[in-house]
């Protein structure tokens, strides 16, 4: 069975009910009854915020409504909360002020941070998240990804790119970049799309 679950909250009124057909409170009442059962069976939780610094719906979010939700789900029991850049509209100062609320109530331990590339900013507000304390970072093979309920939105920040970035700062993550290179090029070749990545691309060049 499983291991570890995860719930979806979001810091837009707006974008909730897009996502969960349900407000921010409805949303986390039912991720208590969630927690509640995992916990009883010895399953994580894995909470994620959406929306942490902009909405396509709202606009810029207030970094106090992050810290509200993320430390319900902290209290409720997540071990983690993933606070994500849904929209990828945030840059490493609004990312910075957002993650320095968070941490008046959770400890950098129980954060990770997502970014979405939409404006090119993920791997500078991934090294600022770093600088912060966060050492959790999500991303996807070649940036694959989006959201249905934000119009123009990329994919989350691609692993070949975070994991060149920490290469290069000497941050052991035990991943392999070539084996995710790899990887990579096999799902875009099956999925008959250009990867997202700039590592991936600038090596194929070299290449050619």
């Amino acid at each position: 069975g499983a291991k570890e679950v995860a719930v979806f909250a979001a810091a837009s009124e707006t974008f909730s009910l897009k996502n969960t057909n349900a407000s921010i409170e409805e949303m986390l009442a039912r991720f208590d009854d969630v927690c509640r059962a995992a916990a009883s069976k010895g399953i994580r939780v894995r909470g994620y915020v959406s929306c942490v610094v902009g909405c396509p719906y709202e606009g810029r979010i207030d970094p106090k409504s992050v810290a509200n939700v993320a430390k319900r789900l902290h209290s409720a029991g997540c071990y983690e909360i993933s606070l994500g850049d849904t929209i990828g509209v945030g840059n490493p100062g609004s990312i910075a002020k957002m993650i320095e609320t968070v941490l008046e109530d959770i400890p950098a331990s129980a954060l990770a941070i997502h970014c979405h590339n939409t404006y090119g900013q993920a791997l500078a507000n991934i090294f600022q998240a770093l600088q912060l304390g966060v050492s959790v970072v999500d991303s996807s093979v070649s940036g694959l990804g989006g959201c249905p309920y934000a119009k123009g939105a990329t994919g989350n920040v691609a692993t070949e790119d975070v994991v060149y970035m920490l290469d290069g700062l000497g941050i052991n993550t035990g991943v392999n970049l070539d084996k995710i290179l790899d990887a990579g090029r096999f799902i875009c070749e099956k999925l008959g799309r250009e990867p997202a990545s700039h590592v991936a691309k600038a090596l194929r060049s070299k290449k050619l």
